[in-house]
């Protein structure tokens, strides 16, 4: 005991790691220590060996827990504590294990493979372009589709009608053959896919003419989908089954729309509220006046009050997107544009400096606060 290293340091992680990231740890290190993958590499043997040492104890919490206070002999079964780590892999516990080195050798300990059992349908994605008002308000649109699906003829089982699938003789239906390799701590035993029935455990002696044996056949076909009021740009409806069928009975995958909607000539969206930008004349900003404003629900009567600035922003309560949630609606903010004129004629030059000459300080707050502010800073 006194020659071996401590546990976090095999596995390379802090004493408070987390389970996911010991196993992430183990993970990495099995694989680039493994003994099929270094068969002529003795040191790498032996660091497999430790890793897989370090892993059993601290993926338990009761051995953990004892050698986090204990140390080594917390965790030795000749030391008294019991339930240590017994040297090789007979009657080691390859629940985990089995699931990690299934993941990078295609196979597994104890049969855990479920290749002849039903799979889910792959996921089917979709774009769709709509008008700004078609995701504000919600529509129904017709989605054309080029998917597979099970053959009719078959119900999906690929074997002709009237007969079934049989049991592979070389599986004998598992999906799955045992392989074993001896190795200087005791033998490894892995499964791989059978050959003979491509991991399905069962075998098609007479296969359907129209599916050839599939099960499925491609298809196109049209759904309408119901997208939802306030429905933003990017975001994805999920229609449920609407994907591929399923192998083997699996249900079908998912229809994945993704929307993009085009831009407004009128309106720009920032989440579920609205903006527009109105533009006025410089007397009608100064008079006050009444403008008819665009809604997404149509036209409303707006009045700006006298002295109206450029870039002033007046809300409408409710007038914006729906929430794609339920509940209130966002709010359109319409934002003042004065507009200043050009290509002035002689009277119209005349007009404006006999309106400058009547006025003064007064009508213009902002120019005065800064006139005394630039005084203020040159005293």
């Amino acid at each position: 005991m006194a020659d071996k290293r401590d546990y976090y340091e095999v596995l390379g992680v802090n004493k408070g790691a987390t389970d996911d990231e010991i196993k992430k740890a183990y993970r990495k290190l099995a694989k680039q220590y493994h003994p099929d993958l270094n068969k002529d590499n003795a040191e790498a043997a032996d660091k497999f060996k430790e890793a897989a040492e370090a892993y059993e104890v601290l993926s338990d919490s009761d051995k953990r827990s004892r050698y986090d206070q204990f140390g080594h002999a917390g965790v030795d079964s000749n030391s008294g504590f019991g339930g240590g780590y017994g040297g090789g892999f007979d009657g080691f516990d390859m629940g985990d294990l089995g699931d990690i080195f299934g993941s990078f050798f295609g196979g597994g300990f104890g049969g855990r493979s479920r290749r002849n059992g039903p799979v889910r349908g792959r996921d089917i994605q979709q774009a769709l372009e709509l008008t700004f008002e078609e995701a504000a308000f919600g529509c129904k649109k017709n989605i054309k589709l080029t998917r597979m699906e099970n053959c009719e003829e078959c119900s999906g089982s690929g074997a002709k009608k009237g007969t079934s699938p049989v049991t592979c003789g070389v599986c004998n239906g598992t999906g799955q053959v045992r392989s074993v390799q001896n190795t200087p701590f005791g033998q490894f035993a892995s499964q791989s896919p059978c050959n003979a029935c491509g991991g399905k455990g069962t075998k098609i002696t007479d296969p359907c003419p129209k599916c050839n044996g599939n099960g499925q056949v491609r298809k196109s076909s049209t759904i309408e989908v119901n997208i939802p009021a306030g429905i933003d740009h990017g975001q994805t409806v999920s229609v449920r089954g609407k994907g591929e069928a399923g192998l083997r009975g699996g249900p079908s995958g998912d229809l994945l729309i993704t929307i993009y909607i085009k831009k407004s000539e009128v309106f720009e969206r920032e989440g579920n509220n609205v903006y527009v930008d109105v533009p006025i004349t410089f007397v009608q900003a100064a008079l006050g006046c009444e403008i008819e404003i665009p809604t997404i629900d149509g036209k409303v009567t707006q009045r700006f009050p006298e002295g109206t600035q450029h870039g002033t922003k007046f809300r409408l309560k409710g007038k914006g997107i729906p929430s794609i949630r339920g509940g209130a609606r966002g709010d359109q903010y319409v934002r003042v544009i004065v507009e200043i004129p050009k290509n002035l004629n002689g009277k119209q030059k005349e007009i404006l400096e006999e309106f400058a000459r009547e006025s003064n300080d007064k009508n213009y707050n902002q120019r005065k606060k800064f006139t005394d502010k630039i005084k203020d800073y040159f005293k």
